[in-house]
């Protein structure tokens, strides 16, 4: 089986160097590694050249569907396995990929997720790499999308549904997600490789979190629920976040409120405290993985997190409401 590695990159030539060292350990003779740089202004195309592996450049920045799409119509593999720059694969990835495309000849695309050793140090980064990796080893095999920061797709499947949406998609975006809809919709099966992992290198801050969370995910995301109609139980749209969102938007409403009617805030501590248990699994497992001080640190996180999600799903739906309201 023939792999094609396309890497996209972004200016991001201080951790593509650490990505492609653990791509080549990782991969057989034959397989072929495609960095894709989307005009970047960084030495990307150095480290590629260092690595001495194929090199293609986008004239001007395009986003990473264009970047991963160019790179495709120079691959000559098989299978298309997509890489982030800022990943740092387990040295299992090709073989747990092609024993899982061989055994199930059904299967379109298999993706992973983030280790639980991120690399960048805070408590934000710390708390977003590790919601990723709890969400994706808490999600269901039989998944219901595609994640392309460590994700492989059958050729022939990837050209038959055009690849990723680059018109929809200019910038860094759901446009893997969106991908993964498609191939559902098409009758395309896709599995959560738990085991299938790599490291996550990028630091994020506190602004760059949610910036990123609500203008790249949260909003695209919304706007492709309400388009497609498809809410999974899986993943970020499980049964228990969309309860957990309803709980702490009526704990900070008493709150508010408790300021002029003191009773009130009995109701919001009984929202939180029934949100906190419905949580516990996340919240031990952060306890588990860094001690107590960062898990209770983790929390005040948790409630932005779903405040902000809720919220945007709610600006968008509402918004699709009122205008078929003006139509009709």
């Amino acid at each position: 089986m023939h792999f094609s590695i396309i890497v996209p990159v972004y200016n991001s030539a201080n951790f593509l160097a650490e990505c492609l060292t653990a791509l080549k350990e990782s991969a057989y003779q034959d397989t072929e590694i495609i960095v894709v740089d989307d005009a970047s202004t960084d030495n990307a195309a150095l480290v590629a050249a260092r690595a001495g592996v194929k090199f293609v450049q986008l004239v001007k920045n395009s986003g990473p569907a264009t970047a991963r799409n160019y790179g495709a119509r120079y691959a000559t593999g098989e299978i298309l396995f997509f890489v982030d720059a800022d990943v740092v694969l387990a040295a299992n990835a090709l073989n747990r990929i092609e024993k899982a495309f061989q055994e199930e000849p059904d299967l379109a695309a298999i993706f992973g997720s983030y280790d639980a050793n991120p690399k960048a140090s805070g408590i934000i980064s710390q708390y977003r790499n590790l919601l990723h990796h709890y969400v994706h080893q808490n999600g269901n095999c039989e998944a219901s999308t595609f994640w392309a920061g460590c994700g492989a797709i059958r050729r022939f499947v990837f050209e038959e549904l055009g690849g990723f949406d680059e018109k929809q998609f200019p910038r860094a975006s759901i446009e893997d997600i969106e991908l993964g809809y498609r191939l559902r919709r098409s009758g395309y099966r896709i599995r959560l490789d738990k085991f299938l992992q790599g490291t996550h290198l990028k630091q994020w801050t506190l602004l760059s979190w949610i910036r990123t969370d609500i203008l790249s995910r949260a909003l695209p995301w919304s706007r492709l629920i309400v388009e497609t109609k498809m809410l999974p139980n899986d993943l970020n749209l499980r049964w228990d976040q969309r309860v957990s969102f309803v709980l702490v938007t009526l704990a900070c409403l008493f709150m508010t409120l408790g300021m002029f009617h003191i009773e009130l805030t009995i109701i919001a501590a009984i929202a939180l405290s029934v949100m906190l248990v419905l949580n516990r699994r996340i919240y031990f497992f952060f306890l588990r993985q860094r001690g107590l001080l960062f898990a209770l640190a983790c929390i005040p996180l948790h409630i932005l997190y779903y405040l902000y999600s809720g919220f945007t799903y709610l600006y968008i739906r509402t918004g699709f409401l009122l205008r078929r309201i003006a139509v009709l």
